[in-house]
């Protein structure tokens, strides 16, 4: 008899050590989201405004090479296209800097695929899907600016060629829209699923959205002028719009996890 309570008071113990603890009651009490030293959440931080940093600097690149404000349509002649290219160097300096600017997407990207990690339970699926649809999304925004740059390289070429490149570049920019949507849609799922702590579920209700926005830019294949055109308002207007308003939440997003983080020394968690 004596001898079964050290057993009993052995198990007893061995079962308040593997006890699961309680679910936090609220969202302030699950503590930071994330520990970094204070040169990763610096990094971090640089990531997220590198969102922000696509729609400044791209932006900035279609204004001097004069994508925009009125972008060419498939309804303009093949005089109007070479005249657009045939500019000197405005062009060819304009899509350098929209280069740069698109291209910026990859460290936002890089900043959100670990919060999406962080995010997920078991295997990180949803992640992986982001990782791979973002890395073409940032090739599909970059490819046609080359070729953009391509057909102002040599204005003086046959005008035939030169709208083969402009049409090319155009067509590659709008319609590709699957990687886009399946890369939102993963954010979303990540989202929903999550507990809010790092990506708020808004976050993907907001990306549902966004991807549908995206789904009529099919219909460029189609259309040479109105709406649906590939410089139709439902079309490059609409995927731009909603495009740079994602680019800019998501920035803005991960920018504040990272300064909810706890910053870790060799000392130990800094205040």
């Amino acid at each position: 008899m004596t001898s079964t309570l050290p057993q009993a008071a052995d198990q007893a113990a061995d079962q308040a050590a593997h006890r699961v603890p309680p679910a936090p009651s609220s969202a302030d009490d699950r503590g930071p989201v994330l520990r970094l030293s204070r040169d990763a959440r610096l990094v971090y931080l640089v990531c997220a405004w590198c969102g922000p940093g696509v729609i400044a600097v791209a932006f900035a690149g279609w204004l001097i090479s004069g994508v925009l404000p009125f972008p060419l349509g498939p309804d303009h002649t093949a005089a109007e296209v070479v005249a657009f290219y045939d500019n000197g160097l405005r062009v060819p300096m304009g899509i350098a800097v929209s280069s740069i600017g698109v291209s910026l997407v990859i460290p936002m990207l890089a900043a959100l695929t670990h919060a999406m990690w962080r995010t997920e339970r078991g295997v990180p699926i949803l992640t992986l899907v982001q990782v791979f649809a973002g890395a073409v999304t940032a090739v599909m925004l970059l490819v046609p600016m080359l070729i953009m740059a391509v057909a102002g390289f040599r204005p003086e070429r046959d005008a035939e060629l030169t709208v083969l490149l402009n049409d090319l570049s155009w067509l590659l920019f709008i319609t590709p829209i699957a990687p886009f949507i399946i890369q939102n849609l993963a954010i979303a799922a990540a989202a929903v699923r999550g507990d809010g702590t790092v990506l708020p579920r808004w976050l993907g209700y907001l990306n549902c959205w966004i991807g549908f926005t995206f789904s009529f830019d099919i219909l460029a294949f189609v259309f040479h002028g109105g709406p649906f055109a590939w410089n139709g308002v439902l079309i490059f207007w609409l995927a731009l719009t909603t495009y740079a308003l994602w680019l800019l939440v998501t920035g803005l997003v991960l920018r504040s996890m990272a300064l909810r983080v706890e910053i870790v020394t060799d000392e130990g968690v800094a205040a």
